[in-house]
């Protein structure tokens, strides 16, 4: 579904420019789970907006369905880690949640069907009248789900979504993320720093190094499904994924460490 072959980014500067993603390249399957991580400062961000065309690659290409993305597809939503800046505060939810449909043109019925079907999949139903500030941060990045839900994209791109809510807001979010995947078949591409979530959300894991980033290892993800906070997280091969998905990231990290000493 999608192709990402040798991608490249670099921003203009002094002595040719600072190079975050290089020589990138992987494939994500319909219907997949497909999780990025890798040490900080490793350009993940930057990755996930060239696959979303919301920045313009230097080299290599990204294709989705046949076509090269040269700009941000129509059947793709995106979730930021910064929900409070992409949500409307002086709008209500529902108008929050409506915005997309309306730039896609949808009738006024089924936006409010659509929208009103979103916010109760994320358990908000009855917040649709409530301002983004009248709610907490767990609930605030619900409505920005509900937002990328609505829109029934076929991609939904996530970067670091859960990354600024507490601990057992998290654990609720990864589980609406993966009833939701389940109920509607939508392509996830999400980038996290927790090594965990990233075991315990995904098909797939792609390892990736620091910047110049590229991808160090992509890792099967075998655990059964439906999956559980607590069973799953209990199996021993889940702590097996977690182990060698952390040994590799740290390995990274000493290694950075020990080359700029």
């Amino acid at each position: 579904m999608l192709v990402i072959s040798d991608l490249e980014k670099t921003y203009p500067g002094k002595n040719g420019g600072f190079t975050a993603v290089s020589g990138m390249s992987f494939t994500v399957n319909e219907g997949e789970m497909f999780t990025i991580v890798g040490p900080s400062g490793a350009g993940k961000t930057t990755l996930l907006r060239c696959i979303a065309g919301l920045d313009d690659a230097t080299g290599g290409s990204v294709v989705f369905d046949g076509e090269d993305v040269a700009g941000p597809p129509r059947d793709f939503a995106v979730v930021f880690q910064d929900y409070a800046r992409s949500l409307m505060p002086w709008i209500t939810v529902a108008k929050n949640v409506e915005l997309p449909l309306m730039k896609k043109g949808s009738e006024p019925a089924e936006r409010k069907e659509r929208v009103a079907r979103a916010l109760e999949e994320v358990g908000l139903a009855g917040a649709g009248e409530k301002k983004p500030f009248q709610l907490s941060g767990g609930m605030q990045q619900r409505v920005a789900i509900a937002r990328a839900i609505a829109y029934r994209p076929r991609v939904l791109v996530m970067d670091e979504p859960f990354a600024s809510v507490d601990a057992q807001t998290r654990s609720d979010l990864e589980d609406l993320l993966l009833r939701v995947r389940e109920e509607t078949g939508t392509t996830v591409v999400f980038v996290t720093h927790d090594v965990d979530e990233s075991v315990y959300l995904s098909d797939r894991v792609a390892i990736v190094t620091r910047s110049p980033s590229r991808v160090a290892e992509i890792v099967d993800i075998p655990l059964p499904h439906p999956r559980d906070q607590i069973t799953t997280k209990s199996l021993p091969e889940f702590a097996e994924l977690r182990a060698h998905v952390f040994g590799r990231i740290r390995a990274m990290v000493r290694d950075s460490a020990l080359a700029s000493a």
